[in-house]
Parts: structure tokens; sequence; C-alpha cells
């Protein structure tokens, strides 16, 4: 040993401190966090203007008609206009942003890994957000940025379980903080780019997602040699795998069952980013100390809410299980039907209960988000926990991709769904959403009767992320 090499130990214990450097986590963690931070803020900024700008300004006359491509865009929907066609293309943009990540996982497993494929994907979101900036590339932006949201979306939540050793506890806490951090965008984006694109341009609050993607791809690119690339996997080794059980199979058809009904139990919280955000610019009483918030806001407020209730419900059932009897996965799903559906009677007293010619006041619309946080966070994370732990473990990655096909059809529902705020009754509108949740919490139900055998078979996995 020379004397510029220090001893073992004591190198040892520096490698340690620097894997403890953030929280008590890798230095890693820190820049993924807030790479995806600020890759959800450029995300729901997006999500949240997107048909307020389409229904206010872009599908108008005099604007439509500089969209490069759009007249042969439009044949797909049949001659919708209008709000429908504002809701139509919402809803084809957030499903599909949904399936494009298979293709990004494929596409980073056997060619790229995922730092290449995290990088094109977050080049080609800052693309696509400034492409949003000029009405005659409004289709070219939503392609790039669903292509690069399909690069990004789930290779960098790997990334953070890369971090770890399989024996490693922090695995969980570190995707708690990842979480945080995807929160902090959420709430973050419509304040920011939301009250940018409402008060003083659409294309202000756009340009805002665009530059919120570039310091998110600027702190991923600084962070790289704290985060280790995962090797290209160029053929699958199917032989190695052991063939799966009866029992197995069963389970995996039984999930996949579960996935329609999932998308129409999401279909209330879906659509608060459409046909809800439309009906609260154009009837809610916004005004607070004499000015009128964004519409955008009440996206923030669901969102605090949600993180709120997430929690709230984590640590209340933590403590009813240790006095009391605790229902299971889809007992817990049950529940958060009953709260999704009471969540959407209270828009419809909401519309029912309005004056004419009078606003809405917030006392509806903010017991919708808090009765509607309680049922989604008993349905979103206890099913993603479901399917992660029923899943077979040589297929586990496979059967969470399956999952998240929920969200795709989900969004392709409030899109077609969503296009009936303008011919319907509004009262009519909502009530459809509570047959929703009423009609997804029997199939629950009757999951939980003739099916649920099948849906404790696995073995507990791992949460993704």
């Amino acid at each position: 040993m020379t004397a510029a090499e220090p001893p073992p130990r004591l190198e040892l214990d520096r490698v340690e401190r620097a894997d403890r450097a953030f929280l008590g986590h890798p230095k890693g963690l820190a820049y993924l966090a807030f790479t995806e931070a600020f890759e959800r803020f450029s995300y729901y900024s997006m999500q949240s203007l997107l048909v307020l700008y389409m229904v206010k300004e872009l599908l108008l006359p005099g604007h439509i008609e500089h969209i490069a491509g759009f007249a042969t865009f439009s044949r797909l929907y049949g001659g919708l206009s209008g709000q429908p066609l504002a809701s139509a293309i919402f809803g084809t943009y957030t499903a599909l942003v949904y399936l494009t990540p298979i293709f990004g996982w494929l596409l980073a497993d056997r060619w790229l890994g995922r730092r290449r494929t995290i990088t094109i994907g977050a080049v080609t979101m800052a693309i696509g957000h400034f492409l949003m900036a000029f009405e005659q590339s409004f289709l070219l932006a939503l392609l790039c940025l669903i292509l690069g949201n399909g690069c990004f979306k789930g290779n960098i939540a790997s990334q953070v379980g890369a971090l770890y050793r399989p024996d490693d506890h922090r695995r969980a806490t570190a995707f708690q903080i990842f979480y945080l951090a995807i929160n902090a965008g959420v709430i973050a984006a419509p304040l920011i780019a939301g009250t940018l694109g409402e008060d003083v341009g659409w294309h202000y609050g756009f340009g805002a997602a665009g530059v919120g993607m570039l310091i998110g791809l600027a702190i991923y690119l600084l962070g790289q040699r704290h985060i280790a690339d995962e090797p290209v996997r160029r053929r699958a080794a199917a032989a190695e795998r052991p063939k799966l059980a009866r029992q197995d199979w069963a389970a995996v058809v039984a999930l996949v069952l579960l996935i329609p009904v999932m998308a129409v139990a999401l279909l209330t919280n879906q659509q608060i980013f459409n046909a809800y955000l439309i009906w609260g610019d154009q009837q809610f009483d916004l005004t607070f100390a004499g000015r009128r918030l964004p519409t955008t806001w009440l996206i923030t407020l669901d969102s605090i809410v949600s993180v709120a209730f997430l929690a709230a419900v984590t640590l209340f059932w933590g403590w009813w299980g240790k006095r009391h009897w605790e229902p299971d996965e889809l007992g817990k799903i049950l529940i958060g039907s009953v709260f999704t559906a009471a969540g959407g009677l209270c828009l419809v007293a909401a519309a029912a209960l309005q004056e004419p010619g009078q606003k809405i006041g917030l006392f509806w619309p903010v017991a919708f988000h808090l009765l509607n946080s309680i049922g989604f966070a008993h349905i979103l994370p206890i099913s993603l926990a479901l399917f992660a732990k029923v899943a077979p473990r040589t297929i586990n990655a496979t059967v969470i991709g399956l999952y998240y096909l929920a969200f795709f059809f989900a969004n392709s529902l409030v899109g077609w769904i969503g296009g009936l705020y303008t011919s319907w009754p509004t009262t009519s509108f909502w009530l459809l959403h509570v047959a929703t949740a009423v009609g997804s919490g029997l199939a629950f139900l009757l999951f939980k009767l003739f099916l649920g055998r099948h849906l404790h078979s696995g073995a507990p996995a791992p949460l993704p992320a």
C-alpha cells in the first residue's frame, strides 16, 4: 500500500458516507427526485392548461385554421367541434401517455439503456412544450410530448430501484421520497404555469413547462456519475424462467379481468382535468379578495387534498389494523368506490342547487375533492399493491405494465364521456359519473365474492414506482 492510498476501512467509511449523503440515501436519489419533480411540473402544466386552451382559444374560428394538418386529423373524431372535440383530443393525448411507456421500456431494455432513453425522452418533451407556443405546430407538439413521455416515464423510476441492493430496506423509503418529489411538481404546476397561461398568455404557460423540463434534464445530466445505468438486454433468457403454475395463470387472468373495471373506477378522478375544469371555469365562483383565481388552481387544490388523504388513509389503516379487523385489498377498494360515488353526488348537488344566473360556491366542489381523494387513496395505491402482490414473480414487471392499461382505457373514456358535457344537462352528466363509480364498485364486489381466492395466491412483492 502506498502512502497516497487510504486504508481499506477508511475507504469503506467514505463510500458508506457518500451512499447516505441525501437524507440517509445515495446522492443519486436526490438527482432523480428533483429531475422527476421538474418533469412532473412540466407534464401537469400541460395537462392543466390543455383543455382550457383548446376550448377558449385554439379550436375557435381564427385559430383552428392555423393548425397544420388539423383538417385531416379532425376526421378521426367524426365531425366533432368545440368542447366535445377538445375533450376527445384530451382523451387521446392522455390515453397515449400511458400506452407509450411500454415501448419506452422495450427501447431501454433492448437497445439504448435507461440513461440514453431518459435523456432522449426529456429532450423530446422539452421540444414539445416549446412547440405549443405556435398554433401551427400543435399536433407535432402533442406527438413529441407523447413519445417523450413514453421514453421517460417508468425508466426513471427503475433507476431509483437500481440505487439499492435487493436486501436494502431503504428502498421503500426512497420511493416515498420520490413520490413526494412528484407531488411537489404536481402542486406547483397550476400555481406557476397555470397562472401564467390564464393571466398572461397560454404560450407563456406552455413555455414555463418547457423551461421546467430543461431544468429537470440539466439536473439529470449533472447527476450521471451518481446514477448507474442498467445493461442492455439483447435477448431475454426465456429458457431460464420457471413455468407458471396453474394457480399463477388463474391469478393473472383475474388481474387482467380487473383492468377494465379499474378503468371505469378511475373515470371520475381523471375527468377532473377535462370537463370538470371547463365547468369550473364557466360556473364556479372563483373570486377571492376581489380577484378571480385561475381555474387551474383547482388542480392544485385537488393535489394537496390527495396527498394529505393518501397519508391519512395509510396512517388510519395502520392504526385500525392494530385494534380491529382490517379489510383486504378488494375490501378497501370497495370502500374507495363508495367515497368516489359520494364525491360525484356532491357535483350533482352543486349542479342541481345552482340558481339561474348565479355562480356555484366552492362548498360542493371542495366537498367533492375531499371525498373523491379518500376514494382515490383507497383505489389507486391499493390496487397497484394488489397487482404487485398477486402477480407471479417471474412476470411481475409485465403484469404491472398491464396494470397501467387501466389508465389508457380510463382516459379514453374520459375523452368520450367528457364530450357529453355540452349536450347533456349538467346534473345528468355528473350522475353518469356516479353510476360508473357504483357500477365499478358492484364489479369489485363480484370479484371479491367469486374470484377473490385467485387474488390471494401470489407471494408479496415490492410495490413498484
